[in-house]
């Protein structure tokens, strides 16, 4: 593994085996970019700017949103920083802007990791950390935290990772999403209601044309296995692979991603596992015990098409 000077993502850290790349920057502990073989199969991100359209960062300890930045704890109000001013929300946890530690590392893994201390709307002291490691076929992405405070600590996390294939055309691919139900939202992206998405647009089970979809879309009810993957005309495809815990995925198709040759599609995969404003409704939050450790996975598996065969 290699390390370079201070950008704005951080310090990038390169790991490198057996055909499988993946570049990785400290501030967020953002994935800036994952090559099996030669195919891009994330959207790879500049070293010099932050990432956007929050591409690649880890999302603790909470992912997406909480309406207004308020929930309550034991009966007494908390007002989180609103981070996302135009809805009035606090977006993607506590992680942002955070420059992670190196905590191990090897040529085909690095572990990073940060404290989260109490803060506006958060009186509790985690640590967390994020271990990358690549595989023969892409990469395997293990969350921790453990709760160092004097009493219990909510917590979910997730990751907010752009796919694609190579350079096939976005709107080329095809979208499966393996959940039961979706939320429908509000104008400023909070959840209203949860619903099966039988008979709905929103069942993509069998899969739909990417070209055809506009989703910020939180989906539940994934078991463990295939979330979500996106396929290429000849069969290529890259796999979202959520393990126990990992309940719900976002998907956000993005129209105006930013990249050298111009602005286009691009989708996230977002693997949560609690859905938004977790902090209110306690769908899929863990409650930490003084001293309790966890760790969850996600992989993103890549698997060639007829024409790379």
């Amino acid at each position: 593994m290699t390390a370079s000077e201070p950008t704005a993502t951080g310090r990038s850290l390169v790991l490198e085996a057996a055909g499988v790349r993946a570049e990785v920057g400290t501030v967020a502990a953002v994935l800036r970019g994952l090559t099996v073989h030669g195919v891009a199969v994330t959207e790879p991100l500049p070293a010099d700017s932050p990432p956007p359209m929050a591409a690649g960062i880890v999302l603790a300890p909470w992912p997406n949103r909480v309406r207004d930045g308020v929930w309550v704890l034991d009966g007494e109000r908390q007002q989180l920083d609103i981070t996302e001013v135009s809805r009035s929300n606090a977006i993607h946890g506590l992680l942002r802007n955070t420059d992670y530690e190196v905590r191990a590392r090897a040529a085909d893994a690095v572990t990073l990791g940060a404290l989260i201390p109490p803060q506006h709307g958060w009186p509790f002291l985690l640590d967390t950390w994020v271990r990358y490691a690549l595989r023969p076929d892409g990469l395997s992405v293990t969350h921790g935290v453990v709760n160092h405070s004097g009493r219990p600590a909510p917590y979910a996390v997730g990751a907010h990772p752009y796919f694609r294939i190579g350079e096939t055309p976005v709107e080329q691919l095809r979208l499966t999403v393996a959940a039961t139900t979706y939320y429908e939202v509000d104008a400023r992206m909070n959840p209203v209601a949860e619903h099966s998405v039988a008979g709905t647009p929103y069942d993509l089970r069998a899969g739909a044309p990417l070209a055809d979809l506009t989703l910020d879309t939180p989906f539940g009810g994934v078991v463990p296995g295939v979330a979500a993957q996106l396929i290429a005309p000849d069969g290529a495809r890259v796999e979202l692979i959520q393990e126990p815990g990992w309940h719900y995925v976002q998907v956000f198709t993005a129209r105006d991603f930013p990249r050298p040759q111009g602005r286009g599609l691009a989708v996230a995969l977002e693997p949560m596992t609690a859905p938004p404003d977790a902090l209110n409704s306690g769908a899929g939050l863990r409650r930490l015990e003084p001293g309790e450790r966890w760790e969850g996975r996600w992989t993103v598996r890549y698997v060639p098409g007829a024409s790379s065969s």
